[in-house]
């Protein structure tokens, strides 16, 4: 039987809620898929899919699952606990994969997975959502303007929303940890926030922390260039704040704080609602310098992260069902150019 569907893995959480939803607007059927039966079923009668239920516990299991399919929409996360099993299988069973996976570590360890996938003739491409799309499109376009940049400067600035239950656990789940900058072509651990700077955007000074984002590993497999940074918007008083955290990293990593983390994330909404996405916006701002000193910036306006994650996932796995892919580890502007993000609605120049 040729394999002509599409397997949206993790559809019960909140963004895989919003990529069945929106799934039809790329004429996409997806195949609904997670390991709560209750939450999948209902989920499937609401949006008339068809749906299965399996855990990734056992990759025979997964494997059989995927034998009809041609790609994975995986959104189970956190990624650092679930993308082996579902990269694996699908390398096994010839299935194209994308996810929207933020975490450094998850982008490099898929990316060893290159050459397999080459030979499998798939395509391997974490981060096809807010993380990455709007700052690797950054990015690829700031190096095509400067080609002999040897520093990048990435940030973003949210305006309205909330976080969702999954980015929130996978934030927690990192609670304690090291920030991760990209340092003559390296990873380098730093503290969290370890700097602090203030930028214009659409003419007012904004200030910007240093974060652990995935372009620390994305953007250097994109655009080669050696030093990279990313910020995000920040209140003064709360990087200063947070320029102490060092002190209680040991208790941010218990197993008792960590619980108390994740029982006061599942006391609140699972995440923003129609109104509150559709009220956000998300500036996207990058500078790159050389070695003489030059500097370009560029920024341009998008839409909140989730609708973009929504959309970008979507977007991406209508593409490669159409036969637009490169085989291996691939970033969203490495394989479809810097103009990728406005193919999105709501992004501005």
């Amino acid at each position: 039987m040729q394999k002509n569907k599409v397997l949206l893995y993790g559809a019960n959480g909140y963004t895989g809620q919003l990529i069945a939803r929106y799934a039809k607007d790329y004429q996409l059927t997806p195949v609904l898929a997670g390991r709560n039966e209750l939450a999948i079923q209902q989920l499937a009668t609401s949006f008339n899919l068809p749906y299965v239920v399996f855990s990734l516990d056992d990759a025979t299991i997964i494997q059989e699952h995927l034998q009809e399919v041609q790609l994975v929409i995986h959104c189970a996360g956190p990624f650092s606990h679930t993308a082996k099993q579902m990269v694996e299988a699908c390398i096994a069973t010839n299935t194209h994969y994308i996810d929207i996976n933020g975490d450094i570590s998850v982008f490099e360890k898929i990316k060893t997975y290159h050459a397999a996938a080459e030979q499998a003739g798939i395509m391997l491409m974490p981060g096809a959502g807010f993380d990455v799309i709007p700052t690797d499109c950054t990015a690829l376009y700031l190096k095509q303007q400067l080609p002999d940049a040897t520093h990048l400067q990435l940030a973003f600035i949210s305006y309205g929303g909330q976080t969702s239950h999954g980015t929130a656990t996978t934030m927690a789940a990192r609670a304690g940890e090291k920030a991760v900058i990209r340092e003559n072509g390296k990873l380098a651990k730093k503290p969290l926030g370890f700097k602090g700077m203030w930028i214009t955007v659409n003419g007012k000074q904004r200030f910007v922390m240093s974060l652990p984002w995935g372009d620390i590993s994305t953007a250097f497999h994109t655009t080669g260039i050696l030093n990279i940074e990313v910020f995000t918007g920040m209140k003064p008083a709360v990087y200063r704040l947070l320029k102490f955290q060092f002190l209680f990293n040991w208790l941010l990593r218990t197993t008792v704080v960590r619980k108390w983390i994740q029982q006061k994330i599942e006391a609140r909404p699972a995440g923003p609602t129609d109104e509150q996405r559709a009220k956000s916006t998300t500036v996207i701002w990058g500078k790159v310098k050389n070695a003489a000193g030059k500097e370009l910036t560029h920024q341009f306006t998008c839409a909140d992260g989730y609708s973009v994650t929504a959309w970008g996932s979507l977007l991406i796995a209508q593409k490669i069902l159409a036969g637009n892919f490169k085989k291996g580890y691939q970033t969203p502007a490495g394989c479809y150019g810097a103009g990728l993000i406005h193919e999105l609605p709501g992004t501005q120049p």
